[in-house]
């Protein structure tokens, strides 16, 4: 008798919450019935430039099985969504923003979403010249504290010090441009040296010279006999 009666408390706890769940899932499915489809469209721009459009953003529809989507290269998207539906909205470089579709008689719906630029400010890092702290051990100890630096100065720029870099340092372009600018002026303005450069032809006068030797009868052949 008490098996039968455990039994029967058994069933009819799991009727009861069998009737629950049928409930629950009952007035699920009436709310879901009662959104409206629509198609939710829109342009994401940036809040500082409304004609920056924000390219490739995220959108999930965390109200409806996380369905996401991509905008288009121009910020513009399109997809089927529910009123009352809340959308994220994310992209690298600015702040994620939640939309909640609002009740419309229509079947369309069109928003335009601003998105907030993210600042992020890294913390100042310094350079230092030394790879690890053995290197800087290392380098500190070679120093000289006695040197100090008009000492170092007068010793890198004197003239033993200028002439082994001149040996092992090779010219710059500026320094070879500038040199080879200054020969071609010196050998274009310099006659004494320019004189196998001189066209006689173009001189006026050694046309003169040459004419008046004509006249003179300089190269008959009279003259020319031996």
């Amino acid at each position: 008798m008490r098996e039968y009666l455990f039994s029967f408390v058994k069933v009819r706890r799991f009727q009861t919450y069998l009737l629950i769940f049928f409930l629950c899932l009952s007035g699920y499915l009436s709310s879901g019935q009662q959104k409206n489809i629509l198609q939710f469209s829109g342009l994401i721009t940036s809040t500082n430039n409304s004609d920056l459009p924000v390219a490739f953003a995220t959108i999930k529809n965390i109200s409806f099985r996380d369905q996401t989507f991509i905008s288009n290269n121009d910020g513009y998207f399109s997809f089927v969504a529910h009123a009352g539906d809340t959308i994220l909205f994310t992209s690298v470089g600015f702040s994620p923003l939640a939309y909640v579709i609002p009740s419309v008689q229509s079947d369309r719906f069109t928003a335009h979403i601003q998105m907030r630029s993210l600042v992020i400010e890294l913390p100042a890092v310094t350079p230092y010249p030394w790879a690890s702290y053995e290197d800087y051990l290392t380098d500190f100890m070679a120093l000289k504290p006695g040197d100090d630096p008009v000492s170092a100065a007068k010793r890198n720029l004197s003239p033993e010090a200028m002439a082994a870099l001149a040996r092992i340092v090779p010219r710059s372009a500026e320094e070879i441009q500038s040199y080879h600018s200054l020969q071609r002026h010196t050998t274009m303005s310099n006659k004494n040296i320019n004189q196998r450069m001189n066209n006689p032809l173009l001189n006026p006068f050694a046309w003169g010279e040459l004419i008046n030797q004509i006249r003179r009868g300089d190269f008959s052949r009279e003259k020319l006999k031996y």
